[in-house]
């Protein structure tokens, strides 16, 4: 199977782009592949610390860039999940420090030894987002139903387009109680607008703040519904195109209402 670069971006900060590379990255491994993920958010710095790996940041993606260390070098391998890797982005240099076609010359040769590439794309449309998607064979737009980053996705597709990168959509963070009430956009909606293929749904879940806060990976945790969410989405970017994309439903929604009726309360 040819290697795979994909870039995970969204335009609108704050709509859980970072965790879904974290959790999409992790699910891919969880299956065997040999998957790699690298932040290109120059300056910040945050896919090691939602992975739990800042304590052993030692080089990164910019020291590989500039020839200070090798590749191997700066790879942090994740001790819980078999075949999952993370090269960190730099605290202390500016989004200009490296050009597109160094991370085109960066991912040729990182492809040669990992099956999937995850890139986390930091929020804007400037040079760090021409970076992100410089080696990019597909894009992973994250979005949540608001009105403004629904139009921030919009115009990151627009320009992925131009630049003939196909998208995919998740969309993240749904309250189903928001949008059977009306006060949310529907994932219809949404679809409707941005005219994307839709890859996955991801309820709204107090789950992932914990998870994230502790470093943990929601995805290997069972009973987290995000984290199931990012797991079938891992699958179907592993082939399984045909596994049904479940919608986030209101808890215990009709049956609630029917007990309700028949008891007369």
């Amino acid at each position: 199977m040819e290697s795979k670069v994909f870039v995970v971006t969204s335009g609108k900060g704050g709509v859980g782009k970072t965790t879904a590379t974290a959790n999409i990255g992790t699910a891919m491994a969880m299956t065997g592949k040999n998957v790699l993920v690298i932040d290109l958010d120059i300056g910040l710095r945050n896919l090691d610390v939602v992975m739990g790996l800042e304590n052993r940041v030692v080089f990164t993606v910019v020291d590989v860039i500039k020839g200070r260390c090798n590749h191997k070098k700066a790879l942090i391998k994740d001790r819980r999940v078999d075949n999952l890797f993370l090269i960190p982005a730099s605290q202390i240099d500016t989004k200009d420090a490296i050009n597109e076609q160094e991370i085109r010359d960066l991912c040729a040769t990182l492809k040669k030894e990992f099956d999937y590439i995850f890139i986390d794309c930091p929020a804007g449309i400037e040079q760090g987002f021409k970076n992100a998607i410089a080696a990019a064979d597909e894009a992973i737009v994250i979005t949540t139903p608001d009105v403004s980053a629904v139009r921030d996705a919009d115009r990151i597709i627009g320009l992925l387009d131009s630049e003939s990168i196909s998208s995919k959509l998740i969309i993240n963070r749904i309250n189903p109680e928001l949008v059977a009430r009306g006060d949310m956009l529907t994932h219809d909606d949404v679809t409707d607008i941005l005219s994307i293929k839709l890859l996955g749904l991801v309820p709204l879940d107090d789950g992932i703040t914990v998870s994230t806060n502790r470093g943990e990976f929601a995805v290997t945790d069972d009973s987290s519904p995000a984290g199931r969410a990012f797991f079938r989405i891992g699958q179907r970017l592993n082939g399984h195109q045909d596994l049904p994309i479940e919608v986030p439903q209101v808890k215990g929604g009709f049956m609630k209402k029917f007990r309700k009726i028949i008891s007369g309360r």
